[in-house]
């Protein structure tokens, strides 16, 4: 459930997120990078130099990375809450559920990093929707093939570390949304686990992702960079260091304002969709027994 409601609501948030990676990544160094002074101007220069395939560079990766890493995630999420909640009573504290959101994290990380990889350099094309010879790939599996051949596996697990770093930002995502849960139920004097309306699950959806994203948004940078195929970096601390050196502390926070009106409402919706449905699913099961 969580996977499927998740790839349709990424076809709705591709062009949102393609502007916040092209952010991310500018002023790094690179001449031949564009330059882009805010999200509009990113929106119009993309428009007017590579037309509509320009804004749905990547698309596919997206919608399939989004789709199965949000699928995978709740699945180990679900799997490991279940195992350490065996034979108690209890609710689970707020430090075990970010150890389990963490450690969910890290296992769909080790499947999905390929695919996280080709979306970058798809997106990161630049001119190829004006001039076909300068597109590097023709598509995802493309991609996928030419890495491999000429990078290894090593070149499909680029940013995999600051990736197992950035497992942190599901882990606070979802202990805070557990959290907000717990308390606002027991707040309005109901059982833990009392089901919330509509209105409810998108505020405690978006309140939590905001949090999440304020507070590991860095990483985000630093992996995006590691994995741009037209710069070379040492490692991490080599991203870290020279993105300190040019760009100072704002380096780091480059397109989180359309990151978070990307992310905000698709995660909101993700987390209604999700709740609903399974709700749904389940009394039905229990009615047929």
């Amino acid at each position: 459930i969580w996977g499927l409601s998740k790839l349709l609501i990424e076809m709705c948030c591709q062009r949102p997120h393609m502007y916040h990676l092209k952010y991310e990544v500018k002023f790094d160094g690179l001449e031949l990078r564009p330059k882009y002074n805010g999200i509009l101007h990113c929106m119009t220069t993309v428009w007017k130099h590579e037309g509509l395939r320009g804004l749905y560079q990547g698309v596919t990766p997206n919608m399939l990375g989004a789709g199965a890493s949000w699928g995978l995630y709740f699945f180990f999420y679900n799997a490991i809450k279940a195992y350490k909640k065996e034979g108690k009573l209890e609710s689970l504290s707020a430090t075990e559920h970010l150890v389990s959101a963490a450690e969910a994290g890290a296992m769909t990380l080790s499947i999905t990093n390929p695919i996280w990889v080709t979306k970058t350099r798809l997106v990161l094309q630049y001119n190829a929707g004006v001039d076909p010879s300068k597109r590097q790939y023709r598509g995802m599996f493309d991609a996928l093939i030419k890495i491999y051949k000429t990078e290894g596996i090593r070149g499909l697990y680029k940013g995999f570390v600051p990736g197992l770093f950035g497992t942190s930002h599901g882990a606070l995502q979802f202990m805070a949304y557990e959290e907000l849960k717990l308390r606002y139920n027991k707040y309005r004097n109901r059982a833990s686990d009392t089901k919330l309306n509509t209105v409810e699950y998108i505020t405690m959806a978006a309140v939590s992702k905001i949090f999440a994203v304020s507070a590991t948004y860095p990483y985000q940078v630093v992996r995006a960079r590691l994995q741009d195929q037209h710069n070379t970096y040492s490692g991490v601390f080599d991203v870290i260091r020279r993105t300190w050196r040019k760009e100072g502390i704002h380096g780091f926070y480059k397109g989180i304002i359309p990151n978070v009106i990307r992310v905000t409402p698709a995660c909101s919706i993700t987390f209604v969709v999700y709740e609903n449905v399974s709700g749904f699913l389940l009394g039905f099961r229990k009615e047929n027994n």
